[in-house]
Protein backbone atom coordinates (compact mmCIF):
# COMPACT_ATOMS: atom_id res chain seq x y z
CA UNK A 1 0.00 0.00 0.00
CA UNK A 2 2.88 2.08 1.40
CA UNK A 3 4.52 1.52 -1.98
CA UNK A 4 1.41 2.04 -4.51
CA UNK A 5 1.17 5.75 -2.69
CA UNK A 6 4.49 6.63 -3.14
CA UNK A 7 4.06 5.56 -6.79
CA UNK A 8 1.09 7.41 -7.49
CA UNK A 9 2.87 10.29 -5.71
CA UNK A 10 5.89 9.97 -8.31
CA UNK A 11 3.33 10.19 -11.05
CA UNK A 12 1.57 13.22 -9.47
CA UNK A 13 4.76 15.17 -8.98
CA UNK A 14 5.43 14.17 -12.88
CA UNK A 15 2.48 15.66 -14.30
CA UNK A 16 2.82 18.64 -12.14
CA UNK A 17 6.17 19.81 -13.44
CA UNK A 18 4.70 19.15 -17.11
CA UNK A 19 3.54 22.82 -18.71
CA UNK A 20 5.57 25.41 -21.08
CA UNK A 21 8.41 22.47 -22.47
CA UNK A 22 4.98 20.06 -22.97
CA UNK A 23 2.56 22.56 -24.82
CA UNK A 24 5.29 24.31 -26.60
CA UNK A 25 6.85 20.63 -27.95
CA UNK A 26 2.97 19.70 -29.11
CA UNK A 27 2.35 23.03 -30.57
CA UNK A 28 4.93 23.00 -32.75
CA UNK A 29 2.97 20.06 -34.05
CA UNK A 30 0.24 22.15 -35.60
CA UNK A 31 -1.98 21.92 -38.70
CA UNK A 32 1.27 23.47 -40.71
CA UNK A 33 3.53 20.56 -39.45
CA UNK A 34 1.65 17.61 -39.99
CA UNK A 35 1.09 18.77 -43.55
CA UNK A 36 5.13 19.22 -43.34
CA UNK A 37 5.47 15.05 -42.24
CA UNK A 38 2.45 13.93 -44.62
CA UNK A 39 4.19 15.46 -47.80
CA UNK A 40 7.32 13.83 -46.36
CA UNK A 41 5.55 10.12 -46.09
CA UNK A 42 3.70 10.53 -49.07
CA UNK A 43 6.90 11.43 -51.37
CA UNK A 44 9.57 9.77 -50.23
CA UNK A 45 8.35 7.01 -48.29
CA UNK A 46 10.12 5.85 -44.62
CA UNK A 47 12.96 7.31 -45.41
CA UNK A 48 12.93 10.80 -44.14
CA UNK A 49 11.78 8.97 -40.45
CA UNK A 50 15.39 9.65 -39.45
CA UNK A 51 14.63 13.28 -39.35
CA UNK A 52 12.61 12.86 -35.87
CA UNK A 53 15.49 11.34 -34.21
CA UNK A 54 17.90 14.00 -35.62
CA UNK A 55 15.32 17.23 -34.67
CA UNK A 56 14.94 15.81 -30.88
CA UNK A 57 18.39 16.85 -29.36
CA UNK A 58 18.48 20.10 -31.51
CA UNK A 59 14.92 21.04 -30.24
CA UNK A 60 15.64 20.14 -27.00
CA UNK A 61 18.52 22.26 -26.56
CA UNK A 62 17.29 25.78 -28.00
CA UNK A 63 13.90 25.05 -26.34
CA UNK A 64 16.10 24.50 -23.12
CA UNK A 65 18.26 27.30 -23.38
CA UNK A 66 15.08 29.37 -23.92
CA UNK A 67 13.18 28.17 -21.04
CA UNK A 68 16.63 28.79 -18.81
CA UNK A 69 16.55 32.84 -20.06
CA UNK A 70 13.22 33.31 -19.08
CA UNK A 71 13.49 31.39 -15.63
CA UNK A 72 16.60 32.90 -14.76
CA UNK A 73 15.64 36.48 -15.92
CA UNK A 74 11.73 36.29 -14.62
CA UNK A 75 11.36 38.15 -18.42
CA UNK A 76 10.49 37.52 -22.08
CA UNK A 77 13.03 37.15 -24.58
CA UNK A 78 11.86 40.05 -26.34
CA UNK A 79 12.67 42.13 -23.14
CA UNK A 80 16.12 40.41 -22.80
CA UNK A 81 17.18 41.36 -26.55
CA UNK A 82 15.64 45.12 -25.89
CA UNK A 83 17.97 45.46 -22.94
CA UNK A 84 21.00 44.03 -24.26
CA UNK A 85 21.09 43.84 -28.13
CA UNK A 86 20.42 46.85 -30.52
CA UNK A 87 17.22 47.96 -31.55
CA UNK A 88 17.53 47.30 -34.98
CA UNK A 89 18.77 43.91 -34.57
CA UNK A 90 15.20 43.67 -32.31
CA UNK A 91 12.53 45.22 -34.94
CA UNK A 92 14.26 43.23 -37.83
CA UNK A 93 13.39 39.71 -35.38
CA UNK A 94 9.73 41.76 -35.07
CA UNK A 95 9.89 42.28 -39.09
CA UNK A 96 10.22 38.43 -40.21
CA UNK A 97 8.96 37.07 -36.93
CA UNK A 98 5.16 38.90 -37.45
CA UNK A 99 4.08 37.58 -41.06
CA UNK A 100 5.49 34.42 -40.85
CA UNK A 101 3.76 34.05 -37.83
CA UNK A 102 0.23 35.42 -38.81
CA UNK A 103 0.96 33.31 -42.21
CA UNK A 104 1.33 30.36 -40.24
CA UNK A 105 -2.01 31.55 -37.90
CA UNK A 106 -3.87 31.57 -41.16
CA UNK A 107 -2.60 28.12 -42.74
CA UNK A 108 -3.58 26.32 -39.24
CA UNK A 109 -7.14 28.19 -39.40
CA UNK A 110 -7.84 26.80 -42.80
CA UNK A 111 -6.95 23.51 -42.29
CA UNK A 112 -8.59 23.29 -39.46
CA UNK A 113 -12.02 24.78 -41.21
CA UNK A 114 -11.13 22.20 -44.23
CA UNK A 115 -10.84 19.02 -42.36
CA UNK A 116 -14.11 20.05 -40.05
CA UNK A 117 -16.12 20.56 -43.44
CA UNK A 118 -15.37 16.81 -44.40
CA UNK A 119 -16.17 15.54 -40.99
CA UNK A 120 -19.29 17.41 -42.02
CA UNK A 121 -19.61 18.41 -45.35
CA UNK A 122 -23.05 20.09 -45.70
CA UNK A 123 -21.36 23.60 -43.59
CA UNK A 124 -18.63 25.44 -45.51
CA UNK A 125 -15.44 25.98 -44.96
CA UNK A 126 -15.63 29.67 -44.27
CA UNK A 127 -18.88 29.28 -41.68
CA UNK A 128 -15.84 26.62 -39.69
CA UNK A 129 -12.62 29.08 -39.79
CA UNK A 130 -15.26 31.84 -38.11
CA UNK A 131 -16.41 29.70 -36.00
CA UNK A 132 -12.93 28.55 -34.83
CA UNK A 133 -11.50 32.22 -34.95
CA UNK A 134 -14.46 33.20 -32.69
CA UNK A 135 -13.95 30.47 -30.25
CA UNK A 136 -10.24 30.73 -29.92
CA UNK A 137 -11.02 34.66 -29.30
CA UNK A 138 -13.32 33.95 -26.38
CA UNK A 139 -11.49 31.59 -24.88
CA UNK A 140 -7.93 33.49 -24.81
CA UNK A 141 -9.78 37.22 -23.98
CA UNK A 142 -12.27 35.50 -21.16
CA UNK A 143 -10.02 32.61 -19.09
CA UNK A 144 -6.76 33.40 -17.32
CA UNK A 145 -3.43 32.45 -17.63
CA UNK A 146 -3.79 29.19 -15.44
CA UNK A 147 -6.78 27.80 -17.26
CA UNK A 148 -5.29 28.24 -20.50
CA UNK A 149 -2.60 26.45 -19.20
CA UNK A 150 -4.60 23.77 -17.94
CA UNK A 151 -6.46 23.33 -21.39
CA UNK A 152 -3.60 23.73 -23.59
CA UNK A 153 -2.21 20.71 -21.39
CA UNK A 154 -4.87 18.54 -21.83
CA UNK A 155 -5.59 19.54 -25.44
CA UNK A 156 -1.79 17.81 -25.69
CA UNK A 157 -3.09 14.35 -25.55
CA UNK A 158 -4.69 14.77 -29.12
CA UNK A 159 -1.39 14.44 -30.39
CA UNK A 160 -1.49 10.60 -28.89
CA UNK A 161 -4.10 9.88 -31.57
CA UNK A 162 -1.45 10.32 -34.32
CA UNK A 163 0.44 7.25 -32.32
CA UNK A 164 -2.83 4.81 -33.11
CA UNK A 165 -2.99 5.34 -36.73
CA UNK A 166 0.17 3.48 -38.09
CA UNK A 167 -0.85 0.32 -35.90
CA UNK A 168 -4.21 0.20 -37.64
CA UNK A 169 -2.12 -1.10 -41.11
CA UNK A 170 0.42 -4.26 -41.18
CA UNK A 171 3.62 -2.29 -41.02
CA UNK A 172 7.15 -3.51 -41.99
CA UNK A 173 9.00 -2.90 -38.54
CA UNK A 174 12.38 -3.93 -39.73
CA UNK A 175 12.28 -1.35 -42.68
CA UNK A 176 10.39 1.29 -40.29
CA UNK A 177 13.89 0.75 -37.97
CA UNK A 178 16.39 1.08 -40.58
CA UNK A 179 14.93 4.06 -41.84
CA UNK A 180 15.05 5.18 -38.06
CA UNK A 181 18.70 4.87 -37.25
CA UNK A 182 20.35 4.69 -41.10
CA UNK A 183 19.65 8.21 -42.97
CA UNK A 184 18.94 8.61 -46.64
CA UNK A 185 19.34 11.19 -48.69
CA UNK A 186 18.50 11.91 -52.05
CA UNK A 187 20.62 13.90 -53.74
CA UNK A 188 18.15 16.14 -55.73
CA UNK A 189 16.19 19.09 -55.35
CA UNK A 190 13.45 17.78 -54.12
CA UNK A 191 14.36 15.38 -51.46
CA UNK A 192 17.04 18.92 -50.13
CA UNK A 193 13.75 20.78 -49.85
CA UNK A 194 11.67 18.26 -47.84
CA UNK A 195 14.29 17.90 -45.06
CA UNK A 196 14.92 21.64 -45.44
CA UNK A 197 11.35 22.10 -44.42
CA UNK A 198 11.16 19.83 -41.68
CA UNK A 199 14.08 21.85 -40.08
CA UNK A 200 12.07 24.80 -40.56
CA UNK A 201 8.81 23.38 -39.20
CA UNK A 202 10.50 22.07 -36.20
CA UNK A 203 12.87 24.89 -35.60
CA UNK A 204 10.95 27.92 -34.86
CA UNK A 205 11.50 30.95 -33.98
CA UNK A 206 7.77 31.80 -32.62
CA UNK A 207 8.46 29.13 -30.17
CA UNK A 208 11.80 30.35 -28.55
CA UNK A 209 10.27 33.88 -27.61
CA UNK A 210 6.56 31.45 -26.21
CA UNK A 211 8.94 29.15 -24.18
CA UNK A 212 11.14 31.88 -22.47
CA UNK A 213 8.00 33.94 -21.90
CA UNK A 214 6.04 31.40 -20.65
CA UNK A 215 8.75 30.39 -17.96
CA UNK A 216 8.68 33.61 -16.92
CA UNK A 217 5.28 34.19 -16.47
CA UNK A 218 5.16 30.93 -14.24
CA UNK A 219 7.19 32.59 -11.86
CA UNK A 220 5.28 35.10 -11.93
CA UNK A 221 2.07 34.06 -10.88
CA UNK A 222 3.25 31.17 -8.65
CA UNK A 223 1.61 31.09 -5.61
CA UNK A 224 5.42 31.07 -3.85
CA UNK A 225 8.38 32.76 -4.14
CA UNK A 226 10.59 30.68 -6.74
CA UNK A 227 14.27 30.77 -5.76
CA UNK A 228 15.98 29.28 -9.54
CA UNK A 229 17.85 26.43 -7.84
CA UNK A 230 18.96 22.92 -9.28
CA UNK A 231 15.58 21.13 -8.48
CA UNK A 232 13.51 23.97 -10.56
CA UNK A 233 16.08 24.06 -13.38
CA UNK A 234 16.20 20.40 -13.44
CA UNK A 235 11.95 20.43 -13.13
CA UNK A 236 12.32 22.56 -16.00
CA UNK A 237 14.41 20.56 -18.02
CA UNK A 238 12.42 17.37 -17.71
CA UNK A 239 9.42 19.17 -18.68
CA UNK A 240 11.12 20.76 -21.95
CA UNK A 241 12.52 17.22 -23.17
CA UNK A 242 9.52 15.87 -22.55
CA UNK A 243 7.61 18.21 -24.81
CA UNK A 244 10.11 18.32 -27.43
CA UNK A 245 9.81 14.49 -27.12
CA UNK A 246 6.31 14.42 -27.53
CA UNK A 247 6.35 16.52 -30.66
CA UNK A 248 9.27 14.55 -32.78
CA UNK A 249 7.80 11.05 -31.58
CA UNK A 250 4.58 12.78 -33.10
CA UNK A 251 6.04 13.81 -36.31
CA UNK A 252 7.85 10.20 -36.18
CA UNK A 253 4.18 8.62 -36.60
CA UNK A 254 2.66 11.43 -39.07
CA UNK A 255 5.50 10.54 -41.36
CA UNK A 256 4.95 7.01 -40.61
CA UNK A 257 1.44 6.81 -41.17
CA UNK A 258 1.89 8.79 -44.74
CA UNK A 259 4.70 6.44 -46.10
CA UNK A 260 3.92 2.89 -45.05
CA UNK A 261 0.19 4.02 -46.39
CA UNK A 262 0.00 7.13 -49.12
CA UNK A 263 3.31 6.00 -50.68
CA UNK A 264 2.92 2.73 -51.76
CA UNK A 265 -0.37 3.66 -52.71
CA UNK A 266 1.24 5.99 -55.72
CA UNK A 267 -0.46 9.07 -53.75
CA UNK A 268 3.24 11.23 -53.42
CA UNK A 269 1.34 15.02 -52.91
CA UNK A 270 0.36 15.87 -50.42
CA UNK A 271 -0.37 19.97 -50.08
CA UNK A 272 -2.57 20.19 -47.01
CA UNK A 273 -4.02 18.08 -44.07
CA UNK A 274 -7.05 17.65 -45.47
CA UNK A 275 -5.67 15.76 -48.56
CA UNK A 276 -4.13 13.33 -46.08
CA UNK A 277 -7.30 12.49 -44.71
CA UNK A 278 -8.89 12.50 -47.47
CA UNK A 279 -5.93 9.88 -49.16
CA UNK A 280 -6.27 7.86 -45.55
CA UNK A 281 -10.47 6.75 -45.65
CA UNK A 282 -10.17 4.56 -49.06
CA UNK A 283 -6.67 2.95 -48.39
CA UNK A 284 -7.32 2.26 -44.80
CA UNK A 285 -10.96 2.61 -43.64
CA UNK A 286 -13.48 5.48 -41.81
CA UNK A 287 -11.79 4.98 -38.40
CA UNK A 288 -8.40 5.82 -39.59
CA UNK A 289 -9.51 9.01 -41.25
CA UNK A 290 -12.00 10.08 -38.34
CA UNK A 291 -8.68 10.08 -36.14
CA UNK A 292 -6.41 11.94 -38.29
CA UNK A 293 -8.79 14.37 -39.01
CA UNK A 294 -9.72 14.93 -34.49
CA UNK A 295 -5.81 14.98 -33.91
CA UNK A 296 -5.53 18.14 -36.63
CA UNK A 297 -9.02 19.77 -34.73
CA UNK A 298 -7.23 19.36 -31.33
CA UNK A 299 -3.48 20.49 -32.71
CA UNK A 300 -5.16 23.36 -34.48
CA UNK A 301 -6.62 24.75 -31.27
CA UNK A 302 -3.53 24.11 -29.09
CA UNK A 303 -1.19 25.56 -31.56
CA UNK A 304 -3.12 29.06 -32.75
CA UNK A 305 -3.20 30.74 -28.74
CA UNK A 306 0.67 29.77 -29.00
CA UNK A 307 1.45 31.12 -32.30
CA UNK A 308 -0.69 34.48 -31.64
CA UNK A 309 -0.09 34.52 -28.00
CA UNK A 310 3.63 34.45 -28.49
CA UNK A 311 3.39 37.14 -30.96
CA UNK A 312 1.24 39.97 -28.52
CA UNK A 313 3.68 38.92 -25.93
CA UNK A 314 6.96 40.06 -28.17
CA UNK A 315 4.80 43.43 -29.21
CA UNK A 316 3.91 43.83 -26.10
CA UNK A 317 7.62 43.41 -24.77
CA UNK A 318 9.06 45.54 -27.06
CA UNK A 319 6.87 48.62 -26.90
CA UNK A 320 6.37 48.21 -22.76
CA UNK A 321 2.38 47.46 -22.72
CA UNK A 322 0.64 45.86 -19.85
CA UNK A 323 0.43 42.78 -20.95
CA UNK A 324 -0.70 39.45 -19.42
CA UNK A 325 -2.99 36.18 -20.45
CA UNK A 326 -4.07 36.68 -16.57
CA UNK A 327 -5.21 40.07 -17.00
CA UNK A 328 -8.86 41.48 -17.93
CA UNK A 329 -9.50 42.98 -21.68
CA UNK A 330 -9.77 46.20 -19.76
CA UNK A 331 -6.16 46.10 -17.93
CA UNK A 332 -4.19 44.89 -21.48
CA UNK A 333 -6.32 46.63 -23.89
CA UNK A 334 -3.21 46.82 -26.71
CA UNK A 335 -1.86 42.97 -25.58
CA UNK A 336 -5.18 41.37 -26.32
CA UNK A 337 -6.07 44.00 -29.30
CA UNK A 338 -2.97 42.75 -30.90
CA UNK A 339 -4.47 38.87 -30.54
CA UNK A 340 -7.33 39.80 -31.75
CA UNK A 341 -6.10 41.58 -34.83
CA UNK A 342 -3.67 38.55 -35.40
CA UNK A 343 -6.67 36.59 -35.23
CA UNK A 344 -8.67 38.14 -37.92
CA UNK A 345 -5.67 38.53 -40.58
CA UNK A 346 -5.33 34.68 -40.53
CA UNK A 347 -9.07 34.19 -40.95
CA UNK A 348 -9.10 36.61 -43.55
CA UNK A 349 -6.37 34.52 -45.80
CA UNK A 350 -9.44 32.17 -46.03
CA UNK A 351 -11.56 35.12 -47.57
CA UNK A 352 -8.52 36.57 -49.82
CA UNK A 353 -8.42 32.71 -51.37
CA UNK A 354 -4.65 32.63 -50.56
CA UNK A 355 -4.02 29.34 -50.30
CA UNK A 356 -2.82 27.42 -47.37
CA UNK A 357 0.10 25.96 -49.57
CA UNK A 358 1.35 29.14 -50.36
CA UNK A 359 0.95 30.44 -47.04
CA UNK A 360 3.20 27.75 -45.81
CA UNK A 361 6.10 28.58 -48.26
CA UNK A 362 6.30 32.54 -47.12
CA UNK A 363 5.96 31.18 -43.89
CA UNK A 364 9.15 28.93 -44.02
CA UNK A 365 11.16 31.54 -46.15
CA UNK A 366 10.75 33.25 -43.19
CA UNK A 367 11.33 31.29 -40.75
CA UNK A 368 14.05 29.75 -42.37
CA UNK A 369 15.85 33.67 -42.88
CA UNK A 370 15.62 33.89 -38.82
CA UNK A 371 15.84 30.74 -37.52
CA UNK A 372 19.88 30.66 -37.49
CA UNK A 373 20.20 34.60 -36.17
CA UNK A 374 17.77 33.79 -33.41
CA UNK A 375 19.55 30.74 -32.66
CA UNK A 376 22.91 32.63 -32.35
CA UNK A 377 21.24 35.29 -30.42
CA UNK A 378 20.09 32.42 -27.73
CA UNK A 379 22.90 31.01 -27.65
CA UNK A 380 25.19 34.05 -27.11
CA UNK A 381 22.26 34.86 -24.15
CA UNK A 382 22.66 31.73 -22.70
CA UNK A 383 26.45 31.70 -22.34
CA UNK A 384 26.36 35.47 -21.02
CA UNK A 385 27.90 35.40 -17.11
CA UNK A 386 25.92 39.20 -17.16
CA UNK A 387 22.53 38.24 -17.50
CA UNK A 388 22.63 34.31 -16.58
CA UNK A 389 25.06 34.55 -13.66
CA UNK A 390 25.79 31.01 -12.88
CA UNK A 391 23.43 29.78 -15.18
CA UNK A 392 24.85 29.91 -18.11
CA UNK A 393 24.72 26.95 -20.79
CA UNK A 394 26.71 23.50 -20.17
CA UNK A 395 29.05 21.84 -22.92
CA UNK A 396 26.58 19.54 -24.41
CA UNK A 397 23.60 22.70 -24.75
CA UNK A 398 26.66 24.32 -26.77
CA UNK A 399 27.77 21.63 -28.39
CA UNK A 400 23.99 20.75 -29.43
CA UNK A 401 23.34 24.61 -30.59
CA UNK A 402 26.19 24.82 -32.31
CA UNK A 403 25.07 21.81 -34.60
CA UNK A 404 21.52 23.48 -34.52
CA UNK A 405 23.21 26.35 -35.68
CA UNK A 406 24.91 25.00 -38.39
CA UNK A 407 22.21 23.09 -39.99
CA UNK A 408 19.69 26.34 -40.14
CA UNK A 409 22.37 28.37 -41.80
CA UNK A 410 22.84 25.45 -44.10
CA UNK A 411 19.32 25.22 -44.87
CA UNK A 412 18.67 29.27 -44.85
CA UNK A 413 21.67 29.58 -47.69
CA UNK A 414 19.95 26.52 -49.73
CA UNK A 415 16.52 28.30 -49.40
CA UNK A 416 18.14 31.52 -51.10
CA UNK A 417 19.74 29.54 -53.70
CA UNK A 418 16.45 27.59 -54.63
CA UNK A 419 14.70 30.17 -54.96
CA UNK A 420 17.42 32.27 -56.84
CA UNK A 421 17.94 29.62 -59.64
CA UNK A 422 14.12 28.01 -59.31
Amino acid sequence: MKRSRTFLAKIKRGFSILGPGLVTGASDDDPSGIATYSQAGAQFGLSTLWTALLTFPLMAAIQGMCARIGLVTSQGLTVTLKQHYSKPLLYTMLLFSFPAITLNIGADIEGMGAVANMLFPKIPVWVFCVVITSTLMFIIIKYPYQKIARILKWLCLSLLLYMVVPFMVKQNWVAVAKNTFIPSIQLNKDSFSIIVAILGTTISPYLFFWQATMEAEGIAHSKRSVIVNKRVLDDMKADVNIGMFLSNVVMFFIILTAGSILFPAGIKQINTVDQAAKALEPLTGRLTYLTFAVGVMGTGLLAIPVLAGSQSYMLAETFGWNAGLDKKFPQAKAFYISIIFSLLVGLSLDFLNISPIKALLYTAISYGLTAHIMIAIVMHIGNNKKIMKENTNSKLSNILGLITLLLMTVAAIALIYSLLVS
